[in-house]
């Protein structure tokens, strides 16, 4: 018998400064098996630092022909596909093609995970911005992650500030340039 997605909440007071960003999100994160703690808490960092209009979760590390984050227009078009983790060159072309804006974010080492995209087609790939954390942050707040979680994440000049169920982090938000 195949397990179930284990249900996390996450109340999010987001203060994002640096875009102007200031609203209260409560987050209904369905962590799949077989994805860890790691990358369920940056898909939730990578929707909150991305929160906008249409923005909405896919089926994560089940999805095949989708990002962990998506956000679309009241049309239905596709406008920033958001990976998480250490997506393929094949996704990121794929989701360049399709979408306005791609991003990665990831909570792994941002050249292991840029490595195997060397020499591969990719769309757009000076658009393409891959986003990491400082060494050790995730990790840390994985220790404090329950199943139902209290969040506050205020951003400014691109600094994270994280307090989650009382654990207070911070961290650097890294951008690299994919080409």
């Amino acid at each position: 018998m195949a397990l179930g997605a284990t249900i996390h909440t996450f109340t999010v007071q987001l203060a994002d400064v640096d875009r102007g960003v200031y609203d209260e999100l409560a987050l209904r994160v369905a962590r799949h098996p077989s994805e860890t703690d790691a990358f369920m808490l940056t898909r939730v960092l990578a929707y909150c630092l991305e929160y906008e209009e249409g923005i909405v979760f896919t089926e994560g590390v089940a999805a095949t022909d989708e990002p962990a984050v998506l956000v679309r227009d009241m049309t239905g078009r596709v406008t920033a596909w958001i990976e998480v983790g250490a997506p393929d060159a094949e996704r990121l072309h794929y989701g360049s093609r399709l979408a306005d804006r791609t991003v990665v974010y990831t909570h792994r080492d941002p050249a292991k995970v840029m490595a195997p995209w060397a020499g591969k087609r990719i769309h757009d790939a000076e658009a393409i911005r891959l986003y990491a954390f400082d060494p050790g942050f995730i990790d840390a707040a994985v220790a404090a992650i329950d199943r139902r979680n209290t969040m506050t994440l205020s951003v400014t000049e691109r600094e994270l500030y994280l307090d989650l169920n009382g654990t207070s982090l911070s961290s650097a938000v890294h951008e690299h340039l994919i080409d």
